[in-house]
C-alpha cells in the first residue's frame, strides 16, 4: 500500500511540473464570482475552460488507448444507462494536470465551508498533500473518469463519495457540443433542504464549459444560522448523439 502511495505521488508532483501553462490558465481565472455562485446555489460554472482541441483529445482515450483502470457499465449496476472509465495512475498529463491546479483553487472555499458547517476537517493547500492522507486511509485508487453516452442513456442522481476522505467539491467538464454531437443529457443537480421539498437545478453547458458543484452537502445561512443542504448530480436522457464528459474528483477510492 505504502508503495502505491509513493509512486503515484511522485508522478503527480513530475506531471504537474511538465503542465505550467495549465497552472497560469486557471491562476487567470476570476474566482470570486464562481465562490459566490458555489455559496448561493452549490454550483458554478467556469465558460469555454478547455479550447475544443483538448475536448477532443480528451474524448479520444476513451476509446483510442488511454490508461483506466477500471470499465463501469451503468445499467449492470443501476446507475442509469451508459458507461464510464476510471483513469489508471499515472493519469494523462493534461487529466493530472488539471486537477491539481484546481485544487489549489477550491481547497480554500472547502475549507471555509468546513468551518462554517462546524466540520473539523481542513484540506492542505497542494493537493499530493491531500493525496498522502488518502493513501494513508487505503484510498488509492485514481477516481478521475472518463463518461460516455448514447442515445437513452443517462445517469442516476447520485454522489461521488469513495471512502472516509471526501474533498467536498468536485469538477465535470463536457467535451461534446450540444446541438451538434448530441441532444438533450443535460446537467442536473437537486438540493434536499430541511423540512422543504428538493430544489432541482439545470445547470446549461456548452463543449469546454466545466462546473464546479458539491460532492455532498454545502452550507446555507438561514434566520437562526448555517444549516447544511445535500446535493446530487446526474444526467438526463440523451436524445440522439454522443456526449462525453471528464470527470475531476480530488479524493481516491478505497
Amino acid at each position: 500500500m505504502a508503495e502505491m502511495t509513493e509512486i503515484s505521488i511522485d508522478t503527480h508532483n513530475r506531471a504537474a511540473a511538465e503542465t505550467p501553462g495549465i497552472d497560469a490558465r486557471i491562476d487567470t481565472i476570476d474566482w470570486q464570482p464562481v465562490a459566490a455562485d458555489l455559496d448561493g446555489q452549490g454550483w458554478g460554472v467556469l465558460p469555454r475552460f478547455l479550447p475544443p482541441g483538448e475536448c477532443r483529445e480528451i474524448a479520444g482515450l476513451y476509446e483510442g488507448g488511454g490508461s483506466f483502470r477500471s470499465k463501469v457499465v451503468m445499467a449492470r449496476h443501476g446507475f442509469g444507462r451508459g458507461e464510464y472509465q476510471y483513469f489508471a495512475y499515472p493519469l494523462p498529463r493534461l487529466i493530472d494536470g488539471l486537477r491539481g491546479a484546481l485544487y489549489r483553487h477550491l481547497a480554500p472555499i472547502a475549507n471555509r465551508w468546513n468551518a462554517a458547517m462546524a466540520i473539523d476537517v481542513r484540506y492542505p493547500a497542494e493537493h499530493a498533500v491531500f493525496l498522502e492522507r488518502c493513501h494513508a486511509a487505503g484510498q488509492t485508487r485514481p477516481t478521475p473518469l472518463l463518461l460516455q453516452y448514447g442515445p437513452g442513456d443517462y445517469n442516476c442522481l447520485h454522489q461521488d463519495l469513495y471512502g472516509e476522505h471526501a474533498f467536498p467539491l468536485q469538477v465535470a467538464i463536457l467535451l461534446s457540443e450540444p446541438g451538434e454531437e448530441f441532444e438533450g443529457g443535460e446537467f442536473v443537480l437537486t438540493e434536499q433542504r430541511p423540512r422543504m421539498q428538493s430544489r432541482p437545478s439545470v445547470v446549461p453547458l456548452r463543449r469546454g464549459d466545466a462546473v464546479v458543484f458539491a460532492v455532498n452537502q454545502r452550507p446555507v445561512e438561514g434566520s437562526r444560522g448555517v444549516y447544511r443542504t445535500m446535493l446530487r448530480h446526474g444526467v438526463s436522457r440523451i436524445r440522439a448523439g454522443r456526449r462525453y464528459t471528464v470527470g475531476i474528483i480530488f479524493h481516491d477510492a478505497t
